[in-house]
């Protein structure tokens, strides 16, 4: 017999659902920070290329931040296979493959795909931050929203590289 309040259920479904998809971006992080080396090998300008370097840096960085949200919460750091990153990272090798070593059209692409990745990620904690803030998990919501305002600004990063040159280089090849 479940003596439990409906409320308290709800919170604790709420809850498991929360540590859940928090396990799924620990994976995305985790792979994506092994991707990166080869994104940066890659890349054609030295720029790109220090950008992926430094984002590798920030995504340890990240892990580390994730692992502390799981201590807060009281859970083992654990990783659920992310189907999405997955099929995010699949998709920057292929561009690797499918576009010529030493080029502008690569550099292009390879924005393409760690963009495509960003915006996953900013997806995701921006709606783990709010689940934090319902849950009334206050430091884990501050821990989220520095990695959510970490992404953007790497996005923000990645476009500005693109807007400065790749892109009007990779149109002339």
């Amino acid at each position: 017999m479940n003596t439990k309040s409906p409320e308290k259920t709800n919170e604790n479904v709420f809850r498991s659902f929360f540590i859940d998809e928090l396990k799924d971006v620990y994976w995305a992080e985790k792979h994506l920070h092994k991707a990166l080396p080869k994104m940066q090998k890659a890349a054609t300008d030295k720029k790109l290329a220090a950008a992926f370097e430094r984002h590798a840096q920030e995504t340890a960085g990240q892990i580390e931040t994730l692992e502390q949200v799981f201590g807060l919460l009281g859970v083992k750091p654990q990783a659920k296979k992310c189907d999405a990153m997955e099929g995010l990272l699949k998709e920057a090798d292929s561009i690797i493959e499918d576009t010529e070593k030493d080029t502008y059209t690569r550099d292009a692409g390879l924005i393409l795909a760690a963009q495509k990745a960003e915006h996953y990620e900013i997806a995701t904690y921006g709606t783990l931050r709010i689940f934090a803030g319902h849950l009334d998990e206050k430091q884990v919501r501050k821990l989220l929203e520095s990695i959510l305002s970490n992404e953007k600004q790497t996005d923000e990063n990645l476009t500005v590289l693109a807007e400065a040159h790749i892109n009007e280089k990779a149109a002339q090849e």
